[in-house]
């Protein structure tokens, strides 16, 4: 049975709400949408880390009630394990605090098995940091090798900003062994300036990887491919929190892969129907995950 391969950083995400905490939940970028698929039934694994402490317990407690394998999660006994600060504005949508406390050595847990037609998600800074840059390189050449379906969410913020010249050749190089890319409005304008999703792809990522979807909140979801340009009006709706809806939307498109038993050799010749299709789940996780304080859908999700 195919499986979805991920590898992120897992937090505990304290939302305020006017300026006061309002919900705290385990997150994380990968995580997120990790949860999200282990919920609606789609083998999972996860490689992750955290601190011995509280927060690092509750954070494995949450992954064993919500069937997330702990086998590749590694535990620093010194180490305080990371939180971050989502303040929500009257959009709903959060701007972040981050506050972490890792070792110099990280991530030494062994890598899981990938089989071909599995799936491996990547994305944040967690996927761009210098001190997991060979544990990455590691699990992406395993991908290409058992010929998996990578997908890459960029999701970088502007707390990372200053940092962009400088991590600028591991986005590339995950671009590079990517398959599907997902970037948001916010990631490109963190990154390059940029908010023109045309130029985006042709100046920046359709020469690394030819499958890309941007997104840009409530705005139009754009994709494009080597043979699509295709808008996709966003359905409104009042939402309670934005955290996970990004992470939820790449859950989506993930489920639908699996769901419509598309392989790796497929995606260069999809047609039309098969992504509007994609993107429909992915819409319909993120609008799911938009109604709650949760950071992933609710187990039993049908669409």
């Amino acid at each position: 049975m195919r499986k979805v391969i991920g590898i992120g950083e897992t937090i505990l995400d304290i939302i305020f709400k006017n300026d006061k905490p309002w919900a705290a939940v385990p997150g994380g970028s990968v995580f997120n949408s990790i949860v999200s698929l282990a919920h609606v039934g789609v083998p999972v694994e996860f490689i992750t880390e955290v601190g011995q402490d509280y927060v690092g317990e509750l954070i494995q407690r949450y992954m064993h009630e919500n069937g997330i394998d702990t086998s590749h999660l590694e535990v620093y006994p010194e180490h305080k394990s990371p939180v971050s600060l989502a303040f929500l504005n009257e959009q709903q949508d959060a701007q972040y605090s981050f506050y972490k406390n890792y070792p110099e050595q990280r991530l030494h847990v062994e890598l899981p098995k990938i089989e071909e037609g599995d799936v491996v998600m990547l994305g944040s800074y967690y996927a761009v940091d210098p001190a997991l840059r060979e544990r990455h390189v590691e699990l992406l050449q395993m991908a290409k090798d058992k010929h998996a379906i990578v997908f890459y969410d960029l999701n970088f913020r502007r707390p990372h900003k200053h940092d962009a010249i400088r991590l600028a050749p591991y986005f590339l190089e995950n671009l590079e062994f990517a398959d599907i890319v997902r970037g948001s409005e916010e990631d490109f304008h963190c990154l390059y300036n940029l908010s023109d999703v045309d130029k985006i792809y042709r100046d920046k990522v359709r020469f690394y990887c030819k499958n890309f979807v941007f997104t840009a909140g409530q705005k139009e979801v754009q994709l494009r491919t080597d043979s699509l340009s295709k808008s996709y009006e966003v359905a409104p709706l009042e939402p309670v929190s934005t955290v996970g809806a990004g992470d939820n939307f790449n859950a989506g498109i993930v489920f639908g892969l699996l769901q419509k038993g598309i392989m790796l050799d497929d995606l260069d010749s999809l047609s039309e129907q098969a992504w509007d299709d994609l993107v429909h789940y992915g819409m319909q996780f993120a609008a799911k995950v938009c109604m709650s304080w949760d950071n992933s859908v609710p187990k039993g999700f049908k669409i």
